[in-house]
């Protein structure tokens, strides 16, 4: 039985969007799917399942973080059998050339360490499904949506003490900051499923821009049809 996810079985898709804002789950299911019913609302993190181009697909929350991430993964798997698991979320620039609303697929998550107490001081690179990865690419070339690809950095700090912490990344070739990627690929890999997070790119630390909270909940729509062609 679920703890967080008040679903009877069979109620979620075997393919879901996992934005991190249960606000924007409800905005994709009310825009985008057909006849959408809602799952879940313990802890009013929105769940709703309806069918988009005549499949049936999934829309949950997630909260912010790698811990909240990961448990609502690990349920929907274990407990729904949900096999591919989409992130639509926001994230940070690092790198000039990469600007507000760009698309950055996340082909892997480094972290600031959530990992080392699994793996008892190594290193684990968690990474994307590959077959997710490379649809992905194809339905944004089909829909001449521009992508960046490459590795991402799945943060545990939104406030960081140094900001320009972010340039060291940044130089090893560190696309954008995010917080949840790293702990969905982790869970995805251990239980054998598919994952990939799809990024639109919502503020920048190189040039101090950003998009408001209702421009993140409302309007990511390029990042949103690529992820849901993947059903």
């Amino acid at each position: 039985m679920s703890l967080h996810i008040d679903a009877k079985k069979g109620a979620i898709a075997e393919t879901i969007l996992l934005p991190g804002d249960p606000l924007r789950a409800k905005w994709i299911a009310e825009h985008y799917l057909e006849n959408p019913v809602c799952f879940n609302t313990v802890r009013n993190m929105f769940g709703y399942t309806g069918t988009y181009k005549g499949k049936r697909i999934s829309v949950m929350g997630t909260g912010m973080g790698i811990p909240s991430i990961s448990i609502y993964a690990t349920e929907l798997i274990k407990d729904f059998g949900v096999k591919n698991l989409i992130r639509v979320g926001s994230a940070g620039s690092y790198q000039k050339d990469i600007k507000i609303r760009d698309i950055v697929l996340a082909m892997a998550a480094s972290s600031s360490g959530i990992n080392k107490t699994r793996f008892h001081g190594a290193d684990y690179a968690p990474t994307a499904s590959f077959d997710l990865f490379q649809k992905a690419v194809t339905r944004a070339k089909d829909k001449q949506i521009a992508i960046k690809a490459g590795n991402v950095l799945s943060s545990d700090e939104f406030y960081a003490d140094d900001f320009d912490s972010y340039k060291k990344w940044a130089d090893f070739g560190v696309l954008c900051v995010e917080m949840e990627a790293a702990g969905l690929y982790t869970v995805a890999a251990k239980h054998k499923v598919n994952a990939l997070a799809i990024l639109t790119i919502s503020d920048s630390l190189v040039t101090g821009e950003r998009t408001t909270a209702k421009e993140r909940e409302t309007t990511f729509k390029d990042m949103i049809e690529i992820a849901l062609d993947l059903a």
